[in-house]
């Protein structure tokens, strides 16, 4: 964002420091980092935002980087800290430095613990941990377990085995959760979904064929085509062991609904999911579905907002294992230039779905 205000001057006709020392007036945030400013007579430098006394504009000096200003000899005021990160890149950091211990724990950590061991008050972490990441460190957690289980009732030589390897300490409290997190029984899991039922219909839209399953707990299948019986051998090819159930008339209505939505995606597309990936594709899954119609997020983005800045290939991953199209809507997140980047049903569709969208 820029640190001018909309009726202020383009810089070319304004003294740059003039410029600058009106951003100082407003203690406009967004343009910290963007430059320092020092004060002769307390001898510190500070951010844009710094919430101190404002000083006479003539003992303000501005510098282009807090190193500038340092060898100039001045310090670091103590009250805006311009020497340590900026408040949202502490926020990162910090929620950050939390994943991994969550990760780590055995037994997911109690809220307050996590809150202490990153510096900040239960409520505000809680916060805070949502904002960047979209879930809460409970569901953080859940899902992380989710994939632990997944994975060791994959590999290891019992079911047991398999829960107390993801951290349980009681096989009755998996049992508990057990549909939830698999959507089946942990037997049936390890059986390749035998005799799991996935009903599923194909419809057409202007976009081509559309093909929608779901279990009894939600949609697990939104892919789009060129042909039909492709994409229901795709889905056999993912679920080789369930019963695919495709003669349910009364299923055909949620087909309508994506198609309905394919062709004008303004009225938007609600539907229940049961899509099952690692906790890292369901906190991109999940901010990918806080994304407004109409409205486009960058790869680098969505890898900021959960908490992971320097995963911006990872987002791509997980977008590319999306299984669910439309209705997780990775076709509104694009390159950090605005143009168009790989779309697993086809660039031209994703260039569509967003001119339909109204996204710039």
């Amino acid at each position: 964002m820029s640190p001018l205000l909309d009726t202020d001057p383009p810089l070319s006709t304004l003294d740059p420091d003039a410029t600058r020392w009106q951003v100082v007036l407003r203690r406009d945030a967004s343009a910290d980092g963007t430059f320092y400013y020092s004060v002769r007579t307390t001898g510190v430098y500070c951010r844009p935002s710094c919430p101190s006394r404002l000083a006479r504009r003539e003992n303000v000096a501005f510098h282009a980087s807090r190193e500038a200003a340092e060898r100039a000899g001045f310090r670091p005021c103590k009250r805006c800290r311009p020497d340590e990160p900026t408040g949202n890149r502490r926020h990162a950091e910090a929620i950050a430095a939390a994943c991994r211990l969550i990760e780590a724990a055995e037994e997911p950590p109690a809220l307050a613990e996590l809150a202490e061991a990153v510096g900040l008050s239960p409520f505000h972490f809680h916060r805070v941990f949502k904002t960047v990441t979209g879930v809460t460190p409970r569901a953080y957690a859940a899902a992380l377990r989710t994939r632990r289980v997944r994975d060791g009732l994959a590999t290891s030589a019992t079911v047991t085995e398999a829960i107390y390897d993801a951290g349980f300490n009681a096989s009755s409290r998996f049992y508990e959760q057990s549909a939830g997190m698999l959507g089946m029984t942990p037997g049936t899991f390890r059986r390749g979904g035998t005799d799991t039922e996935i009903r599923f219909a194909v419809g057409q839209c202007s976009l081509g064929a559309v093909l929608v399953a779901a279990t009894d707990k939600g949609v697990c299948a939104i892919q789009l085509g060129d042909d039909p019986d492709q994409l229901v051998h795709d889905l056999q090819d993912r679920f080789p062991k369930a019963i695919l159930e495709g003669r349910d008339i009364a299923f055909k209505r949620m087909v309508a609904q994506v198609v309905g939505f394919v062709e004008a995606p303004r009225q938007g597309l609600d539907l229940p999911l049961d899509v099952r990936g690692t906790a890292f594709q369901q906190r991109v899954w999940q901010a990918l579905r806080q994304i407004p119609s109409g409205q486009t997020a960058s790869y680098a983005e969505i890898a900021a907002r959960i908490g992971a800045p320097s995963a911006v290939r990872a987002v791509a991953g997980a977008c590319a294992a999306n299984p669910a199209a439309l209705a997780i809507p990775c076709h509104r997140v694009v390159r950090t230039d605005g143009s168009l980047s790989g779309y697993r049903w086809g660039v031209e569709r994703k260039r569509v779905l967003l001119q339909r969208e109204g996204a710039r």
